[in-house]
């Protein structure tokens, strides 16, 4: 039976400021391109929205098309602001009486359109007009390491982070310079359309999918990926999308187009991990997001994770935490 059913749609509107620079737009909405074409759950639909219709960029190339900036947003709605360059290429003039105009008027937009349910989300300098409308008060944020001082004026109950590619705080996401723009838009595809999607748009993308926020340890799930070789993220894909499955080097050797002998050869020589090791290390994942978010017994959750028993579980979460899987339950479940 052909699936039927219709993808939910996120509305993302990109706030195109004078001066944009171009990657701050191009690097994040390439990925939600990419995303669109990876897997059909989730519809990103992009409209660029600004001030002006015809706007000067970073590199000299002017940005037309741009929308006005509209009176409602709908809920759910994603809004993305990018930063402005201080000399475009071609020139080093001050800022003049229009281009201080545009900004003031994004600022009143954000004023009067940002409301609980729809999201934020400030890429390098922008996140200087998003604190200017107050978005940023009492919030924990970033922004490029040479806009910090600025930032902090604007927003002085802002707790500022200055060693983050990007912060989430609640519906407001600020990223660092630039390209950190596109680790937060890899964020954000992985929290909506799941990791194998923002795995397969960092591939595409030919960059390392990092995590950011105040976690410092990498997400299990993109533990030994930090390569670009297709043979090992065919079997990595495979593992990552059913952890469970009875998976042996043969099966995954198949998958993957390459020997058995030669497939573990490059999952250490790439990963730093055996292929044993990496199928653990998914099932210990999966493990773990069993026992925070149900109610399963050890031996069902153990099971599910594609584990013979409880004990074998335990076995190989040890190798890799130094707390029981125990601990992975939820504080408000003991006792409960």
């Amino acid at each position: 039976m052909t699936d039927t059913a219709q993808p939910f749609d996120i509305s993302v509107y990109v706030v195109v400021p004078p001066r944009v620079l171009l990657l701050d737009v191009a690097g994040p909405i390439e990925v939600l391109r990419k995303a669109n074409i990876e897997q059909t759950a989730v519809r990103f639909t992009v409209t660029y929205i600004g001030p002006s219709a015809t706007v000067g960029s970073s590199i000299g190339l002017a940005v037309t098309g741009v929308a006005a900036l509209p009176e409602r947003l709908p809920d759910q709605a994603l809004v993305v602001i990018a930063g402005s360059a201080d000399a475009p290429m071609e020139n080093n003039r001050p800022w003049d009486e229009e281009e201080r105009a545009a900004q003031a008027a994004i600022v009143a937009w954000l004023k009067r359109a940002i409301r609980p349910g729809v999201r934020l989300a400030s890429i390098c300098s922008g996140a200087l007009l998003a604190a200017e409308a107050g978005m940023l008060d009492g919030r924990e944020c970033t922004t490029h390491h040479g806009c910090m001082e600025d930032l902090a004026r604007l927003a002085p109950t802002a707790r500022i982070r200055d060693n983050r590619l990007y912060v989430e705080d609640g519906e407001r996401l600020t990223s660092a310079g630039i390209t950190a723009g596109i680790d937060l838009m890899l964020h954000i595809v992985a929290e909506a359309a799941g990791h194998a999607c923002a795995l397969a748009v960092a591939r595409y993308l030919v960059v390392y999918l990092r995590r950011g926020g105040s976690d410092p340890q990498l997400s299990p799930w993109l533990e030994g990926r930090n390569h670009i070789h297709p043979a090992i993220h065919r079997a990595q894909d495979a593992v990552a999308a059913d952890p469970s499955r009875d998976w042996s080097v043969a099966s995954l050797a198949r998958l993957s187009g390459a020997s058995p002998r030669n497939l573990s050869r490059l999952f250490n020589e790439h990963t730093g991990m055996s292929v044993t090791d990496f199928v653990n290390r998914m099932r210990v994942a999966l493990a773990r997001e069993m026992l925070a978010g149900s109610r399963l017994d050890m031996e069902a959750v153990a099971m599910r994770a594609g584990f013979g028993s409880a004990r074998q579980l335990r076995r190989a979460w040890n190798r890799l935490h130094d707390s029981p899987p125990s601990a992975a339950r939820p504080k408000m479940a003991l006792g409960s």
